[in-house]
């Protein structure tokens, strides 16, 4: 019932791209851009600037998105609750999480979301916490998830779970023997942390400065993008790691990393939801409710 052309054109306005479009719709290029042009015949006007192989939206482009986005979300609403008049809870669920969240928490979830819900499409785009705020204010996203450290104001943030940073080290390894280290033995480590942007490394640069120690007083040996990248690091290395204790439970428990206590230092965070002020979408509410059932903060 909904015009596909407004769905693809909000796809290619959110990614400035054809081919990104294309991969996220599952639908060919070509076809992508015959629904473009039948919008731009439409309305007599052009929507994309195309330039050196990139797009930008027009004065046009930048109109009809914005009517794309609250007719797709009316639309959204509408199928809902028309379904929902037969007990059948259907729709499209956009759903962002940082990438400790997509990784280790969200697919339990998911799974057990979709067994009560089997008729409710879910999506998952995954990145550091700076880009799961950025694809929610762009509307790439109706919900995201990150890390607890409250960043733009014209988003809400609505914790559902705690978690724990903790130092790991390989068994292997020259520090597999110790136990605990000081603070000063802390400055002289290798360590590897994830990148910058990453809400992981937010919570530990705080938690750090409580301690009046900066990233620069560190010796750190390399920045990763993915926990998993910093675990494979780790394990066939001298260095130290310091991940989410929901990444390394099963790697602990088979005696291939050790957690290493640092004197004074608990890093603690909150797992968050992220919405934009205002949206109360059904389907955000349906996955919120289950979430937050589960997980007690």
């Amino acid at each position: 019932m909904i015009d596909i052309r407004l769905k693809v054109f909000r796809c290619v306005a959110v990614n400035l791209s054809f081919t990104k479009a294309s991969q996220e719709l599952y639908i060919s290029q070509p076809a992508i851009s015959k629904h473009i042009k039948e919008l731009e015949r439409e309305y007599n006007c052009r929507l994309f600037d195309r330039l050196a192989g990139q797009i930008q939206l027009t004065a046009a482009g930048l109109l009809l998105l914005d009517h794309a986005n609250k007719i797709l979300k009316d639309y959204q609403k509408m199928d809902f609750d028309m379904n929902a008049l037969q007990q059948k809870i259907t729709g499209e669920l956009r759903i962002g999480a940082s990438t400790t969240i997509s990784q280790y928490v969200m697919p339990e979830i998911i799974a057990a979301f979709r067994r009560q819900y089997p008729d409710i499409h879910i999506s998952m785009l995954s990145g550091n916490s700076r880009e799961i705020e950025s694809a929610l204010e762009q509307s790439r996203i109706d919900i995201g998830m990150v890390e607890g450290i409250i960043r733009q104001p014209q988003l809400r943030y609505t914790p559902f779970m705690d978690d724990e940073l903790v130092p790991i080290v390989s068994t292997k390894g020259r520090l597999a023997d110790r136990d605990t280290l000081s603070i000063e033995e802390l400055k002289v480590i290798p360590i590897v942390f994830r990148e910058f942007g990453s809400g992981t490394l937010d919570v530990i640069q705080r938690a750090l400065e409580k301690r009046h120690i900066s990233l620069t007083d560190l010796n750190i040996e390399m920045n990763l993008g993915t926990t998993e990248g910093i675990k494979h690091y780790v394990e066939h290395s001298d260095c130290m790691g310091i991940v989410s204790i929901r990444s390394v439970n099963k790697e602990i428990y088979n005696d291939v990393f050790k957690i290493i206590d640092i004197d004074g230092l608990k890093i603690n965070r909150q797992l968050v939801f992220v919405e934009k002020q205002g949206d109360r979408g059904e389907l955000q509410r349906k996955l919120k409710a289950f979430i937050t059932k589960s997980y007690k903060v």
